[in-house]
């Protein structure tokens, strides 16, 4: 059994409005930290490697047809979160009813087998069970990130930060309960999707990672730009679990890790 935090505002249990918009949470003082935005990138490849995730990605937006969609796609997502984090209520429902209306549009069915899932399986971005994964995915990154880049957190606050996100179940319609709720339930729950054949890499994620690490760039910017989009993709491929890594067809070598340690060395001491 876990130890009681010494804090006792950790061991309260939170009400609606301290998982969405408090300013003593947890969650306040994880996603304040630009640095998270190192993060996002491993979130989201662990996210289309799930075949309905990928699916209606590439179905239902312009990520890979337009790429100035991603950037405001991105611009989108970092809004909603601010406001879910720092927002008034009405802020937070406003960014919740924007994600359910995009939730509304994506549905269909896969266009072939991916995995356990035949051609013809049904996806919708209001199942409970895909908003899940996408939740877990960023339970399963961001305090990692935070943890990496800025300090440690205790065990205490990595199981309120899950408690803390369960707050945002109900205005997306995610059953009570459907969340973890703390770090054991988290770890059980991703073991439980690697172990269950619902995590495959397919062509359709290959395809939408490439287009997210590997943009193509203006000659005139292309030299200028390339090392640095090399440094940023050192902790979105590194942090990726190394089956995952490897599905995507990503390498990774000594060189690669001496170069993320060093880069994370840099942004720690610049941080601090």
């Amino acid at each position: 059994m876990q130890a009681a935090s010494a804090d006792p505002k950790l061991n309260q249990v939170p009400t609606f409005n301290d998982c969405l918009a408090g300013s003593g949470s947890v969650a306040w003082k994880i996603n304040s930290e630009i640095v998270l935005l190192l993060g996002w990138g491993r979130a989201i490849l662990l996210q289309f490697a799930h075949p309905l995730v990928a699916a209606g990605v590439a179905d239902h937006s312009l990520f890979v047809a337009d790429r100035g969609a991603r950037m405001r796609r991105l611009r989108q997502t970092l809004r909603a979160m601010l406001a879910i984090t720092f927002g008034t209520m009405d802020e937070v429902e406003r960014a919740a009813g924007g994600i359910n209306a995009i939730h509304d549009r994506v549905h269909g069915r896969l266009r072939e087998t991916a995995g356990k899932f035949p051609a013809g399986t049904e996806y919708s971005a209001h199942d409970p069970a895909l908003l899940r994964w996408v939740h877990a995915t960023l339970l399963d990154t961001l305090p990692a990130t935070y943890e990496q880049y800025i300090g440690p957190l205790s065990a205490a606050e990595k199981d309120r930060y899950c408690l803390e996100a369960t707050g945002m179940g109900p205005l997306l319609g995610i059953p009570d309960g459907h969340l973890p709720q703390n770090m054991a339930a988290l770890r059980a729950y991703m073991d439980e999707m690697h172990a269950s054949g619902d995590i495959v890499v397919t062509d359709t994620a290959r395809t939408l990672a490439r287009e997210l690490l590997y943009p193509p760039l203006p000659p005139v910017i292309g030299p200028l730009v390339r090392p640095l989009l090399w440094w940023a993709r050192l902790p979105t491929i590194g942090g990726l679990p190394p089956a995952i890594r490897e599905a995507y067809g990503f390498s990774w070598s000594a060189r690669h890790e001496a170069a993320l340690r060093l880069s994370t060395r840099v942004i720690r001491a610049l941080t601090s």
